[in-house]
């Protein structure tokens, strides 16, 4: 079995490392050949049926050259794990977003609990006010049982996963280049914490380089593993505005915290909460407003209980977002009797909440 898997992870490593081959393409490929070894031995014709005729003789040209090889020893070496859509491992709320990344490279683990996520994010030139604001929230959320969301870069990014870190909290790093790399450089303890706390996670091929244009892309991981996005500082015009548009894009809440009107670093957020962005001041504030009420312990109880396969599935196709039984049973593949059954059971222990016209959510209350 551990052969099998390291074998696939090769695999996905000498795929990715086609130019071009971007998140659909591989999804397409993927929900055809279901694996990377078939679609690595598959016939050109029905390879160009899908990519087109370029990336298909890419895929049969495929050679194990030396670059290859030292991806393959740093995987070894670092424990990076890649992590197909499919998979077990895969978060499965990500998945709910659109051109959700069908391969991640992870060091660390994702957790069931790590659903419960917040999104802290802003400027790399930050304040020292805006850092203290940073690591203050993502304390709470941390106490509070939710895993804080950002993208180890200089400034509040940092300052929120060392936040969460300091009082034992989760927390989850979207790069935008290689797991491989320490980006910034002076980051290798906080990863390294991460790590053991968490994860460090990319859609990036091991080797990929922080490139400015991987940035905006790697954005939209941010705010689909999270429940809601909390900007501290940002400057007019920024990543922080690229991840707000991806969250909004995936009817995620924003809030964001007011600033000096005569500060740059505040004129990104000053500019969400005109255009409705929630203003918050304090942590508890966005808690009481995602309805995030438990303690982490008592979360913690709640998430064992669900050790069932099939309370497993129908939760996976749950969200917080309320979903119709139809399109449910459409989702899961299961016949409607079995899932009333369940939903009814999970209803009763608190996990699932019924609303008006037989369409359920997940019940965090």
């Amino acid at each position: 079995m551990v052969d099998s898997i390291q074998k696939q992870a090769k695999d996905f490593v000498l795929l990715c490392s086609i130019e071009k081959l971007n998140e659909i393409r591989l999804y397409a490929l993927l929900e055809r050949f279901r694996n990377p070894e078939s679609i690595l031995n598959a016939p050109p014709k029905e390879l160009t049926e899908i990519v087109g005729s370029e990336i298909a003789g890419r895929i049969s040209m495929l050679k194990v050259d030396d670059d290859i090889k030292r991806k393959w020893e740093i995987m070894e070496r670092h424990q990076i794990k890649v992590v197909p859509y499919y998979a077990e491992e895969y978060p499965h709320w990500l998945k709910n977003i659109l051109h959700f990344p069908p391969v991640l490279f992870m060091r660390g683990d994702i957790k069931l609990e790590d659903e419960i996520a917040i999104a802290i994010v802003g400027t790399r030139g930050a304040t020292v006010y805006g850092k203290a604001i940073a690591e203050e929230f993502a304390g709470e959320f941390a106490q509070a049982g939710v895993c804080v969301v950002s993208g180890m870069a200089r400034g509040i990014d940092t300052s929120a996963h060392w936040g969460s870190l300091k009082k034992n909290g989760r927390t989850i790093a979207v790069l935008g280049c290689g797991v491989d790399i320490v980006y910034p450089p002076e980051n290798k303890n906080l990863l390294n914490e991460i790590i053991k706390n968490g994860a460090v996670v990319s859609e990036f091929n091991i080797g990929t380089k922080p490139l400015a244009q991987n940035f905006p892309k790697r954005n939209r991981i941010i705010s689909g593993l999270s429940w809601a996005i909390v900007a501290i500082e940002a400057k007019e015009k920024s990543g922080v505005m690229n991840t707000v548009e991806w969250a909004l894009q995936q009817n995620k809440e924003i809030y964001a915290i007011p600033g000096n009107i005569y500060s740059k670093t505040s004129a990104g957020t000053n500019r969400l909460i005109k255009e409705g962005a929630t203003p918050v001041t304090s942590a508890s504030e966005v808690l009481d407003y995602l309805g995030i009420r438990f303690t982490k312990k008592e979360r913690e109880i709640k998430e064992v209980i669900l050790n069932n396969e099939i309370e497993k599935k129908i939760w996976e196709g749950l969200s917080l977002e309320p979903i119709y039984l139809d399109e449910l049973k459409e989702k899961i593949d299961m016949p409607t009797s079995e899932i009333l059954k369940v939903l009814l059971d999970l209803e009763i222990r608190g996990f699932v909440k019924q609303l008006p016209g037989m369409m359920f959510v997940k019940n965090f209350e």
